[in-house]
């Protein structure tokens, strides 16, 4: 009697997972019928003209997926290469303005479409990833200035050529500018986190012309027959690369507490703080001593060697990074509440 109560017991639960399984199944058959599709339609961003026409796209779909389905149609448009916005390119502007085109982490429900959607495209011509730029941004100035360094023919002339030069303090220069470039590739390669962003090669090579000019108007005149060292002698010098060895030392030490962090897509997901390390005490002041010391070690550079194209890079330099600084300064303020109210972007208690 028992062993029949318990078949029983189990003929029922057996039935009630059924019932259960094919009532679950009937409320997905009806969801997926009342289920909305949207329409894509993606037009030339200059042209208007009509490219394709994505159909059956879901609304939990990213910007990311329609460049992903987008790519199938024409494979030479990768991912990275795109450029979706909501508005055609204004006849007086040749390129997307900076914040129009669609983030790829978008979602289609939430941009302000109907079902039946338009989406207008751009190329953005070939593309280099971030780790990329800053590998071939550092090979450039390190080689260019090795070739002043050693006074390759046609520089300063035939009686020059390959001629070693008699101060101490050029031949220091050149092991400092090696140095600081050599580090930052190591540090590109072992230790930096890039996003999935990518730069145009058009925008590579302005940047590339920028630097490597720069450097060369340094090294032509560090390294030229008729440099005259500094004007306080051994101990500018001496002063100066101490500078110099600092700035290097708290780069990377700063570089190691931002290598890190706990990232989501390259994105830090905490705040960064000190450690034992003296080096990365001024994370208590500012919230980008990597800038600050970078910044040190380019008017350390100047100072030691005494010369106006290297101070007025420095000067340049400076600016670039303090746009820089404010920038991650403002994202850090706005990721996280709690976020250290002493701190400034690159100058300790000013900017």
């Amino acid at each position: 009697m028992a062993s029949f109560e318990l078949r029983d017991l189990f003929t029922v639960a057996q039935f009630i997972k059924a019932r259960c399984q094919h009532g679950l199944k009937a409320e997905t058959a009806k969801a997926d019928k009342n289920y909305i599709f949207y329409e894509v339609e993606i037009r030339d961003a200059r042209t208007k003209g009509k490219l394709c026409f994505l159909d059956k796209v879901e609304p939990s779909a990213t910007v990311a997926d329609m460049k992903s389905l987008i790519h199938k149609s024409y494979p030479r448009w990768y991912p990275s290469r795109q450029a979706l916005m909501l508005h055609p390119v204004s006849d007086f502007c040749c390129r997307v303005p900076e914040g129009k085109a669609l983030r790829d982490d978008e979602i289609l429900v939430d941009l302000p479409v109907g079902t039946t959607a338009t989406i207008f495209f751009q190329d953005r011509g070939p593309q280099l990833g971030w780790a990329m730029v800053f590998l071939v941004e550092c090979i450039g100035p390190l080689l260019i200035y090795l070739l002043f360094y050693y006074r390759l023919p046609y520089i300063y002339g035939w009686e020059y050529k390959f001629t070693p030069s008699p101060h101490k303090v050029v031949r220091l220069a050149c092991v400092c500018h090696c140095f600081h470039y050599t580090k930052k590739l190591l540090e590109t390669i072992f230790l930096h986190h890039f996003s999935q962003g990518t730069m145009s090669l058009k925008n590579i090579t302005k940047n590339c012309l920028y630097y490597c000019g720069l450097t060369a108007w340094q090294a032509y005149y560090i390294n030229h027959p008729l440099y005259t060292p500094p004007s306080y002698g051994l101990l500018q010098v001496i002063c100066a690369f101490a500078g110099f060895l600092v700035c290097e030392i708290g780069s990377f030490s700063t570089h190691l507490v931002l290598n890190r962090l706990k990232c989501s897509k390259s994105r830090p997901t905490e705040i960064p703080y000190p450690t034992r390390n003296p080096f990365t005490w001024l994370f208590f002041f500012v919230s980008c001593p990597n800038y600050t010391y970078e910044v040190g070690a380019c008017v350390s550079f100047a100072v030691m060697t005494q010369c106006l194209p290297a101070a007025l890079a420095s000067f340049l330099g400076f600016v670039q990074m303090v746009l820089w600084a404010r920038v991650k300064h403002r994202a850090y303020i706005h990721e996280f509440p709690n976020y250290p109210e002493l701190r400034t972007a690159i100058i300790p208690l000013v900017l």
